[in-house]
């Protein structure tokens, strides 16, 4: 009988480690609700909004940790339509090329599920490995490139954000106002 090769094992402690790290984040073990806010249009509720961050980091240092957030949809949504909203929401930021922005966009519409009102999505950044996804708590599936992940969680923690009053919400410096 073979005996495993060091560095199968190594590889496989690495992905349990990960796979750990990840399922805590999904979780939000270790973290603690930063703030919290809603997203509406013309009055209706969009969906509520919670950043969960380490409790040491800094508004300035956010993108320097992990962090999660979530969307709790008020709504149904079709999951081709949140991925071209949130492209549309970086290009708006001028991030990334259009040849990125191709790509992005096909990672955003294979891993997005539709929504319906309740349903939980949930992003977990990581700085050095990209983003996590979990739909109701179960994962979806990992988009491992860094130049992404910080593009689409600016979406909502960029000071160039449309979303000004969600922003400040959710890095607990004041209440969301609706966005009418």
């Amino acid at each position: 009988m073979r005996r495993p090769r060091p560095i199968a094992i190594a590889t496989l402690v690495a992905l349990l480690m990960m796979l750990a790290t990840s399922a805590a984040l999904a979780n939000t073990e270790g973290l603690s609700v930063r703030g919290e806010g809603s997203l509406r249009w013309f009055g209706l509720k969009i969906y509520d909004a919670k950043l969960y961050t380490p409790e040491s980091v800094t508004s300035q240092k956010l993108f320097a940790s992990s962090f999660a957030l979530e969307l709790i949809y008020a709504r149904e949504f079709m999951g081709n339509k949140i991925a071209q909203r949130s492209l549309e929401e970086i290009q708006k930021l001028r991030i990334g090329s259009p040849e990125q922005h191709q790509e992005w966009l096909n990672e955003m519409r294979r891993l997005f599920p539709n929504v319906k009102a309740g349903d939980r999505l949930r992003g977990v950044y990581h700085p050095t490995q990209g983003a996590d996804f979990f739909f109701n708590g179960k994962p979806l599936g990992r988009i491992q490139n860094t130049e992404f992940s910080r593009a689409f969680f600016s979406i909502w923690l960029d000071p160039k954000t449309a979303e000004p009053g969600l922003r400040n919400a959710l890095l607990g410096a004041a209440s969301a106002t609706p966005a009418e």
